[in-house]
């Protein structure tokens, strides 16, 4: 099968690697948020589609059996446009989405950056691992001080702080030392599941888990398909594939 993925995860990486090597035609694409993405099996494409009509247009155009949605759990736009490419299409449509963390007790549980944002006590020194792009939704806490990681170095909007430079995996001893390193008493997360080395260790030094909810999935869509491993849409491409 002609598959296109929407990647961004290393579920999509997964993916793409074991769809290649099961003799599938796999084009990979990226949003080009990074300057330097991790290698990918298949082709790559980076960049935008122009909305979910631009993405139905490449999907006809390149002749796409199947679009896989292998995107960020946050990335909320990206996978609304592939929800109405594949009905605009009458492509098959599969989201691949890893389960995210159960909450836990103490957890302040908001429903987005901003929320976060407004639940910061006075003067406190945060830790943002919610990624470079959404370092604007903190700008108005002047009062607070902020560590903040993302993949690659860029510009700092916050008034105080640091931002350094990381990609996973961490390790729990290491998230460790960053945060005592910083004294670190609040972490900002959004529930994006999977590693949890951070949490462990903000458990075991006792900081604040400000913990931001996923936001609500695209409305269910005729032929679309939901897994949370790499094992299951495997599953699903071979019941596709015989079809």
């Amino acid at each position: 099968m002609k598959l296109l993925v929407l990647a961004g995860t290393a579920e999509a990486r997964g993916f793409a690697a074991a769809a290649v090597t099961a003799g599938h035609d796999v084009t990979v694409s990226l949003a080009g948020l990074t300057a330097r993405p991790a290698s990918l099996a298949g082709r790559q494409r980076v960049g935008g589609f122009g909305g979910a009509q631009g993405l139905a247009a490449l999907l006809e155009a390149e002749g796409f059996h199947a679009l896989v949605d292998a995107t960020h759990p946050f990335a909320a736009r990206i996978s609304a446009h592939a929800v109405r490419a594949a009905e605009q299409t009458g492509r098959a449509l599969l989201r691949l989405e890893r389960p995210g963390w159960p909450p836990e007790p103490g957890w302040l549980r908001v429903p987005d950056l901003a929320a976060a944002a407004a639940a910061l006590p006075v003067r406190a020194r945060v830790f943002l691992s919610t990624g470079a792009q959404s370092l604007a939704a903190f700008a108005g806490r002047a009062d607070c001080w902020f560590l903040a990681r993302g993949a690659e170095d860029g510009p700092f909007p916050l008034a105080q702080g640091l931002r350094v430079t990381g990609r996973p995996p961490f390790t729990a001893a290491a998230e460790r030392r960053l945060m005592e390193a910083h004294r670190i008493g609040l972490l900002v997360s959004r529930n994006s599941g999977g590693a949890r080395e951070k949490l462990d260790a903000a458990a075991a030094l006792g900081v604040t888990v400000v913990m931001v909810d996923r936001p609500p999935p695209p409305a269910p869509a005729a032929g679309r398909a939901r897994v949370e491993t790499v094992a299951e849409a495997l599953g699903w491409l071979a019941a596709q594939s015989a079809k």
